[in-house]
């Protein structure tokens, strides 16, 4: 599996190849350490100085032959990158509540992507078609949030709701909100990733 850098938004922290690879095997050894039974806690933080030492959230996305196979991530920055990414990994491979834990036999033909988000960016939006002007297609990610309702969409899903109005209609829907729904108390955060697989 690649360790190309796919760069989507101008995050000047994008990690270097060396990294990136670093990241990935560790998303990787996450999870087979898992299906062998080994609960090892995530490894040892980096050097102080290196990129996988800082403090950022991330997201793992598991695929199969194109077809999602799990997805978990944090929003909000809590603990070093190499950190996020172990237990991310195994959040995603084994308590997605959307699927089955993951299985040997999936594993070998897994595709891992790593997502590295930027700091939540507030919107200042006085109206939806403000939202929809603000959103940057291809390029954000966005966090709605109303009350007890949240929920995110990472930029990744543009490419397949292409359209902001979708895009955030969907978004609603998976917050629990209604496709049409608008009231001064809805919140917006947006937010770039890097990915790597």
């Amino acid at each position: 599996m690649s360790a190309d850098t796919i760069q989507r938004g101008a995050d000047p922290d994008a990690l270097d190849r060396a990294h990136a690879r670093r990241l990935l095997e560790t998303a990787r050894r996450a999870i087979t350490t898992q299906l062998a039974g080994d609960q090892a806690e995530a490894p040892e933080a980096e050097a102080s100085s290196s990129p996988l030492a800082a403090v950022r959230a991330s997201f793992v996305t598991l695929r199969r032959e194109g077809t999602l196979r799990g997805c978990i991530g944090s929003l909000e920055a809590t603990e070093p990158l190499v950190e996020s990414v172990w237990r991310n990994a195994r959040r995603a491979a084994f308590h997605d509540p959307r699927f089955a834990p993951l299985s040997q036999l999936e594993f070998t033909d897994l595709e891992i992507h790593v997502s590295v988000l930027s700091p939540l960016e507030p919107m200042q939006i006085v109206s939806e078609a403000d939202l929809l002007a603000q959103l940057r297609p291809g390029v954000d990610g966005l966090l709605i949030e109303e009350g007890k309702q949240r929920a995110t969409f990472l930029p990744d899903v543009w490419q397949s709701l292409s359209d902001p109005p979708s895009f955030l209609n969907q978004l609603k829907q998976k917050a629990g909100l209604a496709p049409d729904h608008w009231s001064p108390g809805l919140r917006a955060w947006r937010y770039r990733t890097h990915v790597y697989e």
